[in-house]
Formats: C-alpha cells, structure tokens, sequence
C-alpha cells in the first residue's frame, strides 16, 4: 500500500482484520437493536461461524420506523422515475411507513407468519419496494425473481422455497413492448410440485390480467381495503441470524442455488457501506440504475439508501431507448442525485450511441459527484470515457450476490485511494482477499491465481445457501480449503491492489498458456471504433483454445468492418503479443446480455465449439444469439 495517501483506509482495513469483533461490534452501534447480540462473532455457529448471534432487531424498523421517529418522516424515502410508462411519484418516510405498515397487514390476514416464504415476480415500481419491506416487517422471508423470468426457471424457485404466496404484476414494460407477467406465472405454478395458497395482482393499466378464481387477490383492491380500516402490523422481533431473504443466484441448471441473507449482518455491514464505500450522508438523494431482481437492487436501491437516511431513486428504464442516451444524465440533474451506481454495459450503451457525450449539455449535474460502477469488469476506456463527459470521479467496484456488498473497492468516505485503470481498487474491510494456485499456494504480487477470501467472511456474506448446506461447503468451500473461492480470476500488483481478470472459467489455455480473456477484451475495447466486446476462447485442434473477439462498434462509424477487425489484431499481437494467437475479430450489431447486463460469453463460446447450449433464462433478447450464430457461421465456427 501506498504509504504517501492520506487515506485513512490502511489503518481502518488493517484494524477489521485484527481485531473483527471490536470493527464490527462498532459498526453494530448504528442499528437499532431489540436485544443487543450476545456475540459479535460466534466461531462455533454456522458453517464458519455466525455474525451478531443472539441479537434481536427488525429490518423493517431500521429502514423506516426509526427514521419516522427521529423526524425524517417528510423526507423523501423514494422517488420513483418511469419513463416507460410516464410516471413519476415521490413517496416520503412517514408515507412509506403507511403503506408498509398496512401490506404487511394484509400479509399478516392472508396467513402469513415469521419464517413463511413469499415470491415477489414484479417490475420495478413501488409496490414492489413496499412488500419486500412488508415481508421484512413480519419476519417473512422475500424471494424476488427477476419479472418476466422464463416459466420453468420460475418453477425450480417455487419448488426450492415453497412460499405461501407469490406477489406479481399483470406486466413489465421494456422500449417498445408489454412483456405480460400473469401467463408467465401461470405456467410456472402449474409446472410446479409446490403450490403457493394465493396471488396478489397489482394490475398495470398497460395490460390487463386475468384472475384465477379463489386463489388471485386484487392488490389495489387489499390495500384499499386495508388503508379504509386502518389496518396495520407491527415489526416482528427477529433473530439476527435468521434469513430476510433468499436471492437465487442466476444459474440456469439442475437446482438453483438460493443464497442466504441474514437479517443483523446485512444491516450492520450495508449501513456501514454507505458512508464507508460511497461517501453518502444521511439525506442525499442516491440512485442505483439496476432491478431488485439483482443484488445490487436489494442492497442499493432497497436496504442501505433507507438504512442510511437516504432518498433512493427508483427507475423504471434504461440507459438509452426511453428516450434517448440522455436518460442518465435527466434523471440525476432532475433528482438532484449526488452519485449514481450502474453497470459498466449501462455506460457501454451509451457510448456506443452517443461516443461524443452530447446529451449531457445543458443538464444541471451541479450536486452529482461520483459515479460507481459494478456487475461486469469495467474496462478503462469506458472509464476514462465517463470521466471526460461527466468531470467526477468513476469508481469501479467488484462484489457478488453471494456477499451482497463490495469486496473490493475504493473507499469513498475514508478520503479515497489514487485510481488505477482496470482495478476495483484494494479490498474492503472484513476481506482478507488473497491470490491463491491450485494448491490453495499464495502467489506473488503481478501473478494471476484464483481469487479467494480467507474465512471467515464479514457481515452480509452468505452463510449457507437455502437448505443445501453440503452444496454450499461444496460449491464455495471446498476446492481452496479455509478459503470462500469467489471463481474469479486475477492478481495484486506491489500495492496490493486488485485486478478482476474475469471469471475462473474464462481463463482460456492457449498452447499451454493462461490468458485472460478480461486483458484481450481490454486491448479491444481501447479501439477508437469500438463502443463494447468480448473475447472468448474457441476449441482449436492445434492449440486446444484461441481467442475469438466479438466487436459493437459506436455509431456513426464509416470505416469497413473488416479494416477495424485488422487492427484489432495487429493491436492484440502488438500489446500482448503472438502468445495470445489472436486471429480471429468478428463485428456484430449487439451482443448477448442478461437483463442486468453481463455478457453471456459462456454460451457464445457453446455455440462457437458447437456444443449443446439451453436458452439462458435471463437473457434479454433471445434473437441475439442467432445473430451471433450466423456471424460464427461466416467464419467457419459453429454450426
């Protein structure tokens, strides 16, 4: 680490793996607690040991109740933004308590009690927000599934959590089209063994739903209901190691893996985030781009902004095509956010469509200071690129579902660290981040290994997966022994800082050799012409593996396709050399993402090497993967 930083991180980071109990045992001071944790940290509990056990406290007060109480109730908790159906509501603290108080009410009437599972299947709106607090309010633990997830992969989830209800919406709105949620959800309840005893519908005027008889209930019916009559619950006292929710990670085969949250870590290491990660006061108005479908949309846009005091914005559209590439900068000159958190493909977007930056003229930034960014490696051209228009400094931070917070990044309240491009910076505290070989051997600073944390974890990391406790040690446990294996891929320079080379599974061996697919994609993506790529490794005869990269160009460029494809390869040899064999740069219009982003390389490489390969579920159009079918076609890879 730098010695000549100002930071008052080192001494911080240094302390929380010293002395974890006293760090978080602090940090702890900041809940509101029913009972006060009779440990900070209990070795012997848990699979490698529990955080807050004995605690008593209530997620739901935390978030809303105590911030009523000390006189925050006319603050805006929420904004909601939604362009796609032109709506915008604001909904204070003391209005949120309202309607939270009178949903879990509702929840309370239809049966459900402390421990009882409910499936949320719902866009973003702020229904959706209310009842995940709802849930929290009465002990019940929340499921949410991605809105529009395909039947089947909905199914496995309701047969892994079995919940007593499932809350949706008649529909989703995306640029152009009504994606209809109800015949989705159907299918899924009669694929299923488990059946849930009812449905909440909230219908969208955008497309109506039919109900199923005696077992649909109206949503603006029940509130309505439930408002009329005063009705209200309570927050239930939980335990602070029984889960809030179970979040199903985005994997597509066999059974699906439910990560765990529990309810007194979470709290203490989210609220702890926000001042320490993002340099965020009690008040601010902050806004995460994502969907509470993800991670990032429990933590960000739900749990820490209200945990913290804060106004969260919640938005219900996309980067560019609701309007225009300048949806971003409208939503934070219109807000007044102080610091955005999106995705790195978010940015790609919209320098694909506006590489000049021209949408921002004429915006009022004037309180907006930073910009984070996580989800996918965040190449430093589209860094830099950010940096130019928006004159703030652009954070990129690295973490997963299953921690439910940064594991590595740049702490923006404890007087930030000099940015490296291409690094998320150094680890948080809590994470004793090590690179490791395949015998679990630590290796030297500037060599690529796995990435694994030593246990135990900090607050808010997976204790267990849901009920599947063998295939949790299994799955994250087992292969780096006294290590959480995060299967990402990369090294520390002599800093110690960290650099995210991609997933374990694209490190691709060519000739004997390990190349990281993450530094071709950043040789790619440091093109002039290039908006946004990817590199995958294709079987090949002779070498077992080479690199094939997938260009988007930006638009309005007029240079031959197959000109750029050229210097794309000459700049591969050039900055990494003939050891990379990079031969083979294919132009398309688009590449396939998830919903939240994330390139699907693994199932372009599948179509590539002609192998078997089942649509992913979360995918965001599927009619990409024919376009990049036909592309391989014209090269002589796949089928």
């Amino acid at each position: 680490m730098d010695t000549k930083t100002k930071s008052r991180y080192p001494e911080i980071y240094a302390r929380s793996l010293r002395d974890p109990e006293g760090f978080w045992g602090e940090q702890a001071e900041a809940i509101d607690w029913i009972e006060k944790p009779k440990k900070v940290f209990d070795n012997n509990a848990g699979i490698y040991g529990r955080w807050f056990v004995g605690g008593v406290c209530n997620t739901c007060w935390n978030a809303v109740d105590r911030h009523v109480k000390a006189g925050r109730g006319k603050q805006a908790a929420f904004i909601y933004d939604s362009p796609v159906s032109n709506t915008k509501r604001t909904i204070t603290y003391a209005e949120l308590l309202d309607e939270v108080k009178a949903f879990a009410a509702t929840l309370r009437d239809l049966g459900i009690r402390q421990g009882d599972r409910v499936i949320l299947y719902m866009p973003m709106v702020p229904e959706a927000l209310i009842a995940m607090l709802g849930c929290a309010r009465i002990g019940a633990i929340h499921s949410v599934v991605f809105g529009g997830f395909a039947p089947k992969e909905l199914a496995t989830r309701i047969d892994d959590a079995k919940p007593k209800l499932i809350l949706t919406a008649s529909c989703g709105i995306e640029p152009g089209r009504i994606v209809a949620y109800k015949p989705l959800l159907d299918e899924a309840i009669r694929l299923a063994k488990s059946k849930p005893d009812g449905v909440i519908l909230l219908q969208r005027p955008q497309a109506e739903a039919s109900m199923t008889s005696g077992r649909d209930y109206d949503w603006a019916s029940l509130r309505a209901a439930a408002l009329r009559d005063g009705k209200s619950a309570d927050c239930v006292p939980c335990v602070a190691t029984d889960p809030l929710y179970i979040l199903y990670t985005s994997g597509t085969t066999g059974i699906p893996k439910g990560v765990v949250r529990d309810h007194g870590g979470h709290m203490v290491a989210l609220k702890w985030s926000m001042n320490g990660v993002y340099g965020i006061q009690p008040g601010e108005t902050w806004w995460t781009a994502s969907d509470i479908g993800w991670v990032v949309g429990h933590s960000y846009i739900v749990y820490a902004p209200l945990l913290h005091g804060c106004t969260s914005v919640v938005y219900e559209g996309k980067p560019v095509g609701t309007p225009d590439a300048g949806a971003f900068w409208r939503v934070i000159s219109e807000h007044g956010a102080v610091a955005l958190f999106t995705a790195p493909t978010a940015f790609r977007a919209i320098k694909k469509e506006d590489p000049q930056g021209k949408h921002v003229a004429g915006k009022n930034l004037s309180k907006f200071r930073t910009l984070f960014l996580a989800g996918e490696r965040a190449d430093p051209d589209t860094i830099k690129w950010a940096e130019n228009i928006l004159k703030v400094p652009v954070i990129d931070h690295w973490w997963q579902t299953e921690t439910g917070w940064a594991i590595a990044g740049n702490p923006m309240g404890l007087d930030p660290l000099p940015v490296k491009y291409g690094s998320p910076t150094v680890a948080m505290p809590g994470y004793d981040v090590k690179i490791v070989d395949e015998q679990s051997k630590e290796m030297p600073a500037g060599k690529m290994g796995s990435i694994v944390v030593k246990l135990p974890l900090p607050p808010s990391c997976l204790p267990t997966l849901w009920q599947q406790d063998e295939r949790f040690k299994e799955s994250y446990l087992a292969e780096f022994p006294g290590y959480y294996k995060t299967a990402d891929a990369g090294f520390k320079d002599e800093d110690g800082y960290l650099f995210i080379m991609g997933r374990t599974d694209d490190i691709i061996n060519v000739a004997g050799h390990r190349l990281s697919t993450g530094g071709m994609e950043e040789v790619l993506s440091s093109h002039p012409d290039v908006a946004e790529c990817a590199v995958v490794g294709v079987a090949d005869e002779l070498k077992g593996e080479v690199p094939c990269g997938f260009i988007v160009l930006k638009a309005g460029v007029t240079k031959p396709s197959a000109e750029i494809e050229k210097e794309i390869v000459a700049l591969v040899r050039d900055k990494i050399g003939p050891v990379a064999a990079f031969k083979l740069a294919i132009t398309v219009n688009r590449l396939p993402k998830t919903r939240s982003g994330k390139i699907l390389r693994g199932t372009m490489k599948k179509i590539a090497d002609k192998e078997p390969w089942t649509m992913p579920a979360t995918i965001d159009d599927p009619a990409v993967l024919d376009e990049i079918g036909v592309a391989l076609k014209g090269r002589g890879y796949g089928s």
